[in-house]
C-alpha cells in the first residue's frame, strides 16, 4: 500500500490528507508538534469514512518514526501569512522550521519524493535539498499547479466557459513576480490572446500574481487551504501512481532555461521518481527575461537565508 506522510496537520496539510482519502490512492500520514492535533484531526476524518467509503487509512502522530516507509512526503509546517506579510517576510523563521523538519524526513524517510509546501516556496525547496541531501528529482515545490489553477479559474469566469476546458500555465517563483505564460494558456485549444483582449490579459495576470495575498487580506487571520491542498492531491497522484503528468512545479534547474542552481516554477514530467524531466520551451525574450527576474528573487532570498544562517551560527 503507498503511504503519504504530511508533516503539519494545520488547515493545508489535513485538508490534503482529506483529498488524498478521496482519491483513495494511499494511506495518509499527519504529523505535528501540537500534542493531540495530528491524532484529533485524523480521527475525525476517519469517522467520515463509512459515509465517504474510504479504502484507505489516516492516521496522527507527533512521532517522526510515523513517516517512515512513506513515498511521499508533504511538508506544509510553517507560519502562515498574515495580512500585509509577503512570502518572503517568513523566509527566517519557516527556513529554521523547516530545517528542522528536513533533518526527520532524511532519517526517516530516505527513499521518500518530497512536496514543499511552507513558504517562501522556492527558497524553502532549496533548504529542504541542502539539508536532506536529496537527489533534485526527489525535492520539488507545490507552487504552480496552485498559481495555474487560480489563472484557470479567473479566464473562465470572464469568458464565461467551462473550467475543463481552460488549460493554463504559469511559470517562475511562487511570488509577486511568478510568469503567467497566456501564450501557453488555452481554451479548448484556442489561445487565449484570441480570445481576449491584451488589457483583458493583463488584468488577470495581475490577480493572479496576488490571488493569495486577495484571500490572506479577507480572512484576516490564515491563508488559503483549500486549493493548496488540492494542488498537493493532485501532485502526489501523478507521483504515486507514475502517470507521468506534466504540471507545473518548484524544481532545481540544472541549465534547463539559462538558469542554474535555484529553484524555479516550470513544467515537468512527474512520476514514480518524482520530477522525471524538466520541460523547456521556446520563450519569447519578454518571457524569458519575466522568468530570469523571478527566478533573481529567489536567488536574492537564497543569499539573505545563507547570510543569516551564518551570522547565526
Amino acid at each position: 500500500m503507498k503511504k503519504v506522510s504530511i508533516i503539519g496537520a494545520g488547515h493545508v496539510g489535513a485538508t490534503a490528507g482529506l483529498y488524498l482519502l478521496e482519491k483513495k490512492i494511499a494511506d495518509v500520514v499527519l504529523i505535528d508538534i501540537v500534542e493531540g492535533l495530528p491524532q484529533g484531526k485524523a480521527m475525525d476524518i476517519s469517522h467520515a469514512a463509512p459515509l465517504r467509503n474510504y479504502l484507505n487509512t489516516i492516521t496522527g502522530s507527533n512521532d517522526y518514526a510515523a513517516i517512515s516507509g512513506s513515498d511521499v512526503v508533504v511538508i506544509t509546517a510553517g507560519l502562515p501569512r498574515k495580512p500585509g506579510m509577503s512570502r518572503a517576510d517568513l523566509l527566517t523563521t519557516n527556513a529554521r522550521i523547516v530545517g528542522g523538519v528536513a533533518e526527520q524526513v532524511k532519517a526517516y524517510a530516505p527513499d521518500a519524493v518530497v512536496i514543499v509546501v511552507t513558504n517562501p516556496l522556492d527558497v524553502i525547496c532549496h533548504v529542504v535539498r541542502e539539508t536532506t541531501g536529496f537527489p533534485r528529482e526527489r525535492v520539488i515545490g507545490m507552487a504552480g499547479v496552485l498559481d495555474s489553477t487560480r489563472f484557470r479559474l479567473f479566464i473562465a469566469e470572464e469568458l464565461g466557459v467551462h473550467l475543463r476546458d481552460v488549460v493554463a500555465l504559469v511559470m517562475g517563483g511562487h511570488g509577486d513576480d511568478m510568469v503567467p505564460l497566456p501564450r501557453y494558456t488555452s481554451v479548448s485549444g484556442i489561445s487565449i490572446t484570441e480570445l481576449l483582449s491584451q488589457n483583458t490579459i493583463e488584468r488577470l495576470v495581475a490577480r493572479t500574481r496576488t490571488g493569495g495575498g486577495e484571500i490572506v487580506g479577507l480572512l484576516k487571520e490564515g491563508s488559503a487551504f483549500y486549493a493548496p491542498a488540492s494542488s498537493i492531491a493532485e501532485m502526489a497522484e501523478a507521483i504515486l501512481l507514475n502517470i507521468k503528468r506534466i504540471l507545473p512545479v518548484s524544481a532545481y534547474l540544472e541549465g534547463e532555461y539559462g538558469l542554474k542552481g535555484v529553484y524555479v516554477g516550470v513544467p515537468a514530467i512527474l512520476g514514480e521518481n518524482g520530477m522525471e524531466r524538466v520541460v523547456e520551451l521556446a520563450l519569447t525574450y519578454d518571457e524569458r527575461n519575466a522568468l530570469h527576474t523571478s527566478a533573481g528573487s529567489v536567488t536574492k532570498s537564497i543569499a539573505q537565508w545563507e547570510a543569516a544562517k551564518g551570522a547565526a551560527a
